[in-house]
C-alpha cells in the first residue's frame, strides 16, 4: 500500500473514533434554547441506555437553536443516580471554547456544542442519567438528560 492509501485509512479509523449517533434524550428545563438533537459517541436510538466504557472518553454533540443572544455559555454536568445529582469535572467548562461555538451566541441562530467526557475508571459501575447544561448567567440555556449505564 502506498503512503497516501495510508493517510485515507487513517483519516476514515480517526473519523470513526469521533462518530456520534443520534441518541434518545429528554429536555430538563432549556428555557433560552431549543434542542434539535444530542448525539453520543457509540451509542444510538435504538439503544434505551448509552453504554459509557469505564477510562474512556464519551463525546456528546448537542444541536440547539438559541432563542436569546448570549455573551457567553458555561458547561455544567451531573450524574443523576437515584434522583441525587453527582458533578462530574468537565476539563472545559467553558462552552465558547474548543467546543464548536464562538461566543457570542446570536438569537435564531443554530449550534452544534461538541465536548468531551472522560468516563474514569474510578467511577462505579452505575445506571445514571446524565444530566447536561448549557447556563447562561445561572439559567439554563439548554439542558437534556442521556439515560446511560457506566461498564
Amino acid at each position: 500500500m502506498n503512503s497516501s492509501a495510508y493517510l485515507v485509512f487513517a483519516i476514515l479509523a480517526i473519523a470513526q473514533l469521533g462518530f456520534c449517533d443520534e441518541v434518545n434524550y429528554k429536555d430538563c428545563g432549556s428555557a433560552i434554547g431549543s434542542v434539535n438533537k444530542v448525539s453520543v459517541s457509540g451509542c444510538n436510538k435504538d439503544m434505551s441506555r448509552c453504554i459509557l466504557k469505564r477510562n474512556t472518553n464519551a463525546t456528546v454533540d448537542i444541536e440547539f437553536v438559541a432563542n436569546e443572544n448570549s455573551n457567553a455559555l458555561k458547561s455544567v454536568v451531573h450524574g443523576v443516580v437515584m434522583d441525587v445529582p453527582v458533578p462530574f469535572d468537565l476539563p472545559n467548562d467553558n462552552a465558547c471554547s474548543n467546543s464548536g461555538i464562538e461566543c457570542p451566541i446570536s438569537s435564531g441562530s443554530t449550534y452544534s456544542y461538541l465536548a468531551t467526557l472522560p468516563v474514569l475508571k474510578k467511577y462505579p459501575r452505575v445506571t445514571v442519567d446524565i444530566k447536561w447544561e448549557l447556563k447562561k448567567d445561572g439559567s439554563d440555556f439548554v439542558c437534556i438528560l442521556i439515560p446511560a449505564k457506566l461498564q
